[in-house]
């Protein structure tokens, strides 16, 4: 059977809101979508046929945690990540530029070299360039693979953030460079700039005249404020590709999502849903639960009654409570899996009415409930 080509198509819009599909070898995935976060070939708690079964199309994971644990050769002899973790999904890597920033304990950025850094579990030094990122993710066989960028911190320092910028630029041809042509694979490009919109412009520019397969937007929630973040969004959404999809990384809270998708954004991934569902945060489509608090020992309702999905229903906020007063492992599995179904629900629903053309109304009603 010959493979399909990465293809997408916008099916319905209302204002700046799209729905569309995304098509690869592995399957379409529905728009807008979120990604569930699987950092090192594995999403947090929750078996990968449970993830599917949450009406997850597509996960994410990541060159940086992959190549340092358990190495791209462990992994590419088995015939890539999607072998290795038993996932028959279509997978998207992150390029490692915002782990190398974050994480690593020693790091240096050198234009050539590409990221100079140390290991954040054992200190070995690594040299992460534009195309090494590329070839390890092309050996991981990943179906959407990202270009290497720099991810500066927050700063209002226009220069700096200029001279990121444009480095960002000159990796991401030599990303374009590395990665060749493959109409069964997807590269993004991704604009950077800071909360500066003419640099965010300019770095879309030159994004579009290297061509690439979609189109995603770095550099935020790392600690800018949401009416920041949709200020940037806002700017943007005249500018970016209409025939190319768009995707917000590491974004966001339900309210984030509502925002972006609003802007015109069509892919998203957070750890928010796993790692809250690993402290006890719940989401519900009655807001926010904190399944800690002492009121939840006498309330024996469960988390959420629209949910049906996996027998969720059957476990009281009282019993909840009690497994994680006692550390039960049961306690973050059911979460997690409790919040990237609500996640997925919510991609749903906001899919749902954009074709019905009441998105808006939609919008209205959840953006600060959720």
């Amino acid at each position: 059977m010959a493979l399909k080509k990465f293809n997408f198509n916008v099916n319905y819009t209302e204002n700046h809101s799209r729905v569309g599909v995304i098509e690869t070898s592995r399957g379409n995935i529905n728009t807008p979508a979120f990604m569930p976060v699987g950092t090192q070939a594995t999403v947090k708690g929750a078996f990968i046929d449970d993830i599917i079964e949450t009406g997850s199309e597509i996960i994410l994971s990541n060159t940086y945690h992959l190549m340092i644990r358990p190495g791209v050769d462990r992994i590419s002899i088995v015939g890539g990540l999607h072998e290795f973790m038993n996932c028959k999904l279509p997978i998207l890597t992150d390029s490692g530029g915002f782990q190398v920033m974050s994480l690593s304990k020693l790091n240096k950025i050198d234009r050539d070299k590409g990221a100079i850094f140390q290991s954040h579990i054992d200190g070995k030094k690594y040299v992460l360039s534009p195309e090494e990122s590329i070839r390890i993710q092309k050996l991981l066989n990943s179906d959407v693979v990202m270009v290497m960028d720099e991810c500066p911190k927050k700063t209002n320092d226009y220069e700096k953030i200029k001279k990121s910028m444009e480095l960002s630029m000159e990796w991401a041809q030599r990303s374009k460079n590395a990665f060749g042509s493959n109409p069964h694979k997807a590269l993004f490009g991704i604009v950077q700039g800071g909360l500066f919109d003419d640099l965010r412009n300019s770095s879309l520019e030159a994004l579009t005249d290297i061509d690439f397969d979609g189109y995603a937007i770095g550099g935020l929630a790392v600690g800018d404020t949401q009416d920041e973040m949709f200020k940037v969004l806002d700017n943007l959404k005249h500018h970016m590709p209409a025939d190319k999809p768009r995707y917000l990384m590491g974004v966001g809270t339900p309210s984030d999502i509502l925002g972006a998708v609003k802007r015109g954004v069509d892919m998203f991934d957070c750890v928010l849903p796993t790692r809250s569902g690993r402290t006890g945060l719940a989401f519900t489509w009655n807001g926010r639960v904190q399944i800690r608090n002492s009121k939840n020992q006498s309330d024996n309702s469960p988390l959420d009654t629209k949910i049906s999905k996996f027998n969720l229903n059957k476990y009281s906020k009282n019993y909840l409570n009690h497994l994680f007063n006692t550390n039960e492992m049961l306690a973050s599995m059911i979460l997690t899996l409790n919040n990237i179904n609500f996640y997925q629900e919510l991609m749903f629903e906001i899919r749902k009415n954009i074709k019905n053309g009441t998105f808006e109304e939609f919008h209205n009603k959840y953006i600060n409930l959720i």
